[in-house]
C-alpha cells in the first residue's frame, strides 16, 4: 500500500489526462530529443572553443566555420525536400542522428592523431550541416505524424522544454567537462548520447503510406514546392522575417565566444555556467510560450521573440569588461533563449498548419532554405566586423538589426493579425502528392 504522503506527491505531479507525454510514441520521441539535446550542449560549447582556444581561430575564421555549416542548407535544401516527400521520414531521422555521432567523434580522433586543424573543422561543420538539412527536416515531419495538427504549438513547446531542460543542466556540466578533459575529448560524450538517441528512435512506430505517382518528375515536383510557398502569403512573410533574423543571429553567434574569452576574460567553466541562462530562458518560454501564443496569437508572439533577442544582443554589445559584463553575457543568453523559443514554436507550427501533408517535405526544406540564405552572409558580416572594426560592432549589428526587423514586421498586417493556427491550404494532387501520411490510430490523443 502506498504511503499517503507518497500518494499525495504522485497525485500532485501526475500528468493531466490530456498531456501529450501520456502518449507512448510521443514520449519516446520526446525522450530522444532530451538526450540528444544534452549531448548537443557539449558540442555547442566544445566546437567553437576548440576553434577559438585550441586552434586560435580569428573572427573571420569563426565566421567561415559557421558559414560552412550553413552552406548545405543553400545547396541541398530544395532537392532534399523533393526526396523526403518520396521516402519514409523516420529512417532518415535515425540515420542522421547516427551520422552526426560519427562526425562529432571524428574531432577527438583527429586531435589524438595530431591531425586537427581549421580545415578539418570546416569539413566537420559542413557534414553536420548536411545532416541538419536532411535529417532535421525529416525530424520536423515525423512530429506531424505523431501529433495532431491542432496540437502542434503544444508539441513544439514540449520539445522546446526538453531542449531547455538540457540547456539548464548541460552547459555547466559541459564547461566543467571541457576544462577537465579538453574540448575535443568532451565531444566523445556527445557522440555516445547521439547513439543512445538512435536506439530510442528505433522504437518509435509511425504509420506512413507512400504512394508515388507513376508520372513523378523531380524538377516538376521541386517547382511545385516552390510554387506552393510562393503562393502562400503567410509563408512568404515568415520566410522574409525569420530569414533577416537569422542574418542577425549568425552575425552575433560567430563572435559571442570570442567576446566572452577575449574581451570579458571568461574561462571554460564560466562560459558553461553562463549558458545555463540560455536554458533558463528557454524553459521560461517553453512553459509560457503556448499560453502567450494563445493569448496574443502566434503571429504577434513570433514578433515578440524577435524583439527579445534583439534586446539581448544590444545588451551584450554594451557590456563592460568586468564582472558586470560577465553577468550581462548570461543575461543576453536568457534573452536569446526566451526569444528564440517564442520564434520557433510559432514559426514551425504556423508553417506546418498551413501546409497539406503531401507537401510537408518540400515546404519544410524550401522554408529552411529561404530563412538560411541570409545566415551565411550574416556570419561573414559578423566575422568581418569583429576582425576589422570590433567584436562589439558585430553584436550591435545583430541587436539593432533584429529590433528593426521586429518593428518592420509588426507594421505588416499579415503576421500581426494571425491570432490562431490556420487550416491547410488546398493543393492539387497532380502537382506531386507522393507521400500520403496517415497518423497512427490514437496517436498523441491523450488517451
Amino acid at each position: 500500500m502506498i504511503h499517503p504522503f507518497l500518494a499525495s506527491l504522485r497525485q500532485r505531479f501526475a500528468l493531466p489526462p490530456e498531456d501529450l507525454l501520456r502518449d507512448a510514441v510521443y514520449r519516446r520521441l520526446w525522450t530522444s530529443i532530451l538526450i540528444s539535446s544534452l549531448g548537443g550542449q557539449i558540442t555547442m560549447l566544445a566546437l567553437p572553443l576548440t576553434a577559438a582556444v585550441l586552434l586560435h581561430a580569428s573572427p573571420t575564421q569563426m565566421g567561415l566555420l559557421v558559414a560552412m555549416e550553413i552552406a548545405p542548407f543553400v545547396l541541398l535544401s530544395l532537392p532534399s525536400g523533393v526526396w523526403l516527400d518520396r521516402v519514409r521520414k523516420l529512417p532518415v531521422y535515425i540515420a542522421g542522428e547516427a551520422a552526426l555521432g560519427l562526425i562529432v567523434a571524428s574531432v577527438p580522433l583527429a586531435w589524438a592523431l595530431g591531425w586537427l586543424s581549421m580545415p578539418w573543422m570546416y569539413v566537420v561543420a559542413f557534414v553536420m550541416g548536411c545532416v541538419y538539412v536532411v535529417a532535421g527536416s525529416a525530424a520536423q515531419i515525423v512530429l506531424t505524424q505523431v501529433v495532431p495538427r491542432q496540437r502542434l504549438v503544444e508539441a513544439h513547446a514540449r520539445n522546446a522544454l526538453a531542449s531547455s531542460g538540457a540547456e539548464v543542466a548541460g552547459p555547466g556540466f559541459a564547461g566543467a567537462l571541457i576544462k577537465a578533459v579538453g574540448a575535443p575529448m568532451a565531444l566523445l560524450l556527445d557522440a555516445l548520447m547521439l547513439m543512445a538517441s538512435v536506439a530510442i528512435l528505433r522504437g518509435v512506430k509511425v504509420q506512413e503510406q507512400l504512394a508515388p505517382p507513376k508520372d513523378a518528375h523531380f524538377w516538376r515536383d521541386l517547382r511545385a514546392g516552390l510554387h506552393f510557398v510562393r503562393g502562400t502569403p503567410l509563408l512568404v512573410t515568415m520566410a522574409c522575417t525569420v530569414g533577416l533574423w537569422q542574418m542577425c543571429h549568425h552575425a552575433a553567434i560567430v563572435v559571442q565566444i570570442l567576446f566572452a574569452t577575449r574581451t570579458l576574460g571568461m574561462n571554460e567553466s564560466q562560459i558553461g555556467l553562463s549558458f545555463i541562462g540560455l536554458g533558463l530562458g528557454t524553459i521560461a518560454a517553453s512553459t509560457l510560450g503556448h499560453r502567450i501564443s494563445a493569448r496574443i496569437g502566434p503571429g504577434p508572439c513570433l514578433l515578440l521573440g524577435l524583439a527579445v533577442c534583439g534586446l539581448g544582443w544590444v545588451l551584450l554589445a554594451l557590456a563592460p569588461a568586468n564582472a558586470v559584463g560577465r553577468l550581462m553575457f548570461a543575461a543576453m543568453l536568457v534573452c536569446f533563449g526566451f526569444g528564440a523559443v517564442l520564434i520557433f514554436i510559432n514559426f514551425l507550427s504556423l508553417r506546418q498548419a498551413v501546409t497539406p501533408a503531401p507537401l510537408l517535405g518540400r515546404m519544410t526544406s524550401t522554408m529552411r532554405w529561404l530563412i538560411l540564405l541570409p545566415a551565411g552572409p550574416g556570419a561573414l558580416i559578423g566575422g568581418w566586423l569583429g576582425e576589422h572594426v570590433d567584436l562589439r560592432a558585430s553584436l550591435a549589428f545583430a541587436g539593432v538589426g533584429a529590433l528593426c526587423v521586429a518593428l518592420a514586421a509588426w507594421r505588416h498586417p499579415l503576421l500581426r493579425g494571425v491570432r490562431a493556427l490556420p487550416a491547410p491550404e488546398t493543393f492539387e494532387d497532380q502537382l506531386g502528392a507522393e507521400a500520403l501520411v496517415a497518423l497512427p490510430s490514437g496517436s498523441a490523443s491523450g488517451a
